[in-house]
């Protein structure tokens, strides 16, 4: 029967793995906290530390994404979006705080036509071959 099942296609992450180094007093306390049940593991202490962190900070990043004019969230690009970019003559000059995405079925030369320049804060979601072609336009 499991021979049946086909993944019609693959789920996108919605989070990105980061690494962080810890005192090992700093790990105990998380540790602690964790075993008393103020969090269910050491994952929930970190991001529900973060999230107060940005809670603190949230008029000024605010402030910032306006002012640095940044798309916040996800932002996908098609090759349809980047072709059409392309047929109006045009450049995108990418800025995003969150997800950006390149369609896996942009070509390289593609993105170099209609990309002229990229930030990202957060992640960027593109092919190898992509990323490699726009490397001296990502910020």
């Amino acid at each position: 029967m499991a021979s049946n099942v086909h993944e019609l296609r693959s789920k996108a992450a919605d989070s990105e793995k980061i690494t962080i180094n810890l005192g090992y007093v700093d790990l105990g306390h998380i540790d602690l906290l964790v075993q008393e049940g103020f969090y269910s593991n050491r994952t929930d202490f970190i991001r529900t530390a973060i999230r107060n962190q940005l809670d603190r900070h949230n008029d000024a990043v605010r402030k910032s994404v306006d002012r640095h004019q940044l798309d916040l969230g996800l932002r996908h690009y098609s090759r349809q979006d980047l072709e059409a970019v392309q047929a109006a003559g045009d450049v995108l000059h990418i800025q995003v705080l969150g997800l950006a995405s390149i369609s896996n079925d942009v070509t390289p030369e593609l993105a170099r036509q209609t990309i002229a320049s990229l930030h990202v804060l957060g992640a960027l979601h593109a092919s190898p071959a992509v990323k490699e072609a726009l490397k001296d336009r990502i910020r």
